[in-house]
């Protein structure tokens, strides 16, 4: 086999080995940025908001966008759930859908989705984007904008 056929061979080869590792390790990310969604998801209707802010970032930081405009931090972010959703009745059962999932780098990822909650106390459903952050190897929802 001439070498040039040789040398073509090796570069083909190494870019289907990097790009279908690199496609693996975007797979696996999008695997646990969904096991982290389905988890919210869960908790949410077993009526336990503590474990449903799991998936947040636990900081002064997180930034949450909704029908009051942005507030920041983990527990303002939680205290305004508490507050909007004082119950079982208005919690309601949840259910999400994500309609888009991008990679903007190794570090984060933006969703967007919509949400239903299907309530004795009234439907209603809208809107959400996520910005997924990686922090120390775990993924966590850094700005959340809910309509």
């Amino acid at each position: 086999m001439p070498l040039k056929s040789i040398i073509c061979s090796v570069i083909v080869s190494c870019f289907f080995l990097f790009h279908s590792s690199s496609s693996f390790a975007q797979s696996k990310d999008e695997m646990q940025i969904r096991k982290i969604l389905t988890q919210q998801n869960n908790a949410w209707n077993q009526g336990n908001l503590d474990s449903f802010m799991v998936g947040y970032w636990n900081s002064d930081s997180l930034l949450f966008i909704g029908s009051g405009g942005p507030r920041y931090g983990y527990a303002t972010t939680l205290i305004g759930y508490k507050k909007s959703y004082p119950d079982t009745a208005h919690m309601g059962h949840f259910t999400s859908t994500i309609l888009s999932m991008k990679k903007l780098s190794g570090e984060y990822y933006f969703v967007v989705g919509k949400w239903e909650l299907a309530r004795s106390v009234g439907d209603v459903s809208g809107y959400y984007t996520l910005l997924f952050r990686k922090i120390k190897g775990v993924w966590v929802i850094v700005a959340d904008h809910s309509s």
